[in-house]
């Protein structure tokens, strides 16, 4: 039970497996008001950067899951080097179906929404963890205009137009879910750039490193690929943004 190898191979230097920067998360979290001893579970926590700078800055509690046995280890270093290891727990585990064995007050997913099928099912995981009255994040793409073709969807890594909404039509549907969303922070061109710029410096590094892995094909492949793709696709197109909601 792990991610594909070349998941860590793109991401290996991100701290923020998401298009946010340090700035943003700490937005996020100055934003939520969140009281210290504040329980959180953050499903698909990676290397669990959201968990150790809020256990640090506000002093919440809770346990970080995820797939990946390189991110798990990485967010158990950064618990130590934050000096919070006392204060949140990682698990190598699959975040599809996991439930806290307590109600926490937070429930995460920012930006692994698949683990329900998308933010619908997603929604229904983590509210089967959450307290009554608690508050859930989620990290969901939207279009941030309307795609003109199919193909334009496929290069920015959607199955069809149909998979992500604009902006309004994404917080419209959390209503209809039943949420009020109470806050959000969205991502910019710049933490757009960093998250996906900084995967292509990765993907060289490791080339250069190992030209002769089973890898190396598909490696080469994405690294002459992947800049034209989203600059001229992606950037454009797409959004992301963390979404605060509360049960009506």
């Amino acid at each position: 039970m792990d991610l594909p190898r070349i998941f860590t191979i793109r991401e290996r230097s991100h701290r923020i497996h998401n298009p946010f920067t340090p700035g943003k998360l700490a937005t996020l979290g100055q934003a939520l008001h969140l009281a210290p001893g504040t329980r959180v579970l953050d499903l698909a926590s990676g290397s669990g950067e959201m968990l150790c700078t809020w256990a640090r800055d506000h002093g919440v509690t809770g346990t970080g899951v995820d797939i990946s046995t390189v991110f798990t280890e990485e967010a158990r270093a950064r618990a130590a080097e934050l000096g919070v290891a006392d204060r949140v727990t990682f698990v190598h585990d699959d975040a599809v179906g996991y439930v806290a064995d307590e109600p926490v007050e937070l429930a995460a997913c920012i930006g692994a929404t698949w683990i329900g099928d998308g933010a619908a099912g997603t929604i229904e995981l983590l509210a089967r963890s959450l307290r009554p009255g608690g508050l859930m994040l989620i990290g969901e793409p939207y279009w941030r205009r309307e795609v003109p073709d199919e193909e334009t969807a496929r290069a920015c890594h959607a199955g069809s137009r149909a998979d992500f909404r604009l902006l309004p039509d994404l917080v419209e549907q959390f209503g209809e879910l039943g949420y009020d969303v109470v806050e959000m922070v969205l991502a910019d061109g710049d933490s757009w750039d960093r998250y996906q710029a900084a995967q292509w410096l990765n993907l060289r590094r490791w080339l250069d490193r190992n030209p002769e892995d089973e890898l190396a094909a598909e490696v080469r492949a994405e690294l002459t690929a992947e800049p034209a793709r989203y600059t001229r696709y992606q950037r454009e197109y797409l959004g992301w943004g963390v979404f605060a909601l509360m049960a009506r």
